[in-house]
């Protein structure tokens, strides 16, 4: 079973990850996000046990459970569905634009 742990100390990476879940069973894998830019973690991470009951138990026992001053948040990892992607800006950006139409400016100086 795949397991999400949130609100993650920065300074937490794989190996204290793993040796934090590592009590509840054989740990599979595990992935502290990082940052690409600044290569710092993003404050979260996921952790794979084989054993679901064994994952059930970390998720309990590890859920609000205070780490370097943080309370971690862990559950069940859901998969990320197709089109779940945050986004920036992009195709539908401008769209008001291309009719001829302005945004509106919901401020009360001047446009």
């Amino acid at each position: 079973m795949k397991i999400y742990v949130g609100n993650m100390p920065f300074g937490i990476d794989d190996k204290k990850l793993e040796s934090l879940f590592s009590q509840y069973g054989n740990v599979e894998e595990v992935s502290v996000i990082m940052d690409k830019f600044s290569g710092r973690s993003k404050g979260f991470g996921f952790v794979t046990i084989n054993d679901d009951d064994s994952a059930k138990k970390a998720i309990s026992e590890m859920n609000g459970k205070e780490v370097e001053g943080r309370k971690l948040t862990v559950n069940e990892a859901k998969p990320r569905e197709e089109g779940e992607r945050r986004s920036f800006g992009g195709q539908n950006r401008f769209q008001n634009r291309s009719s001829g139409q302005r945004p509106q400016n919901r401020s009360r100086g001047r446009y």
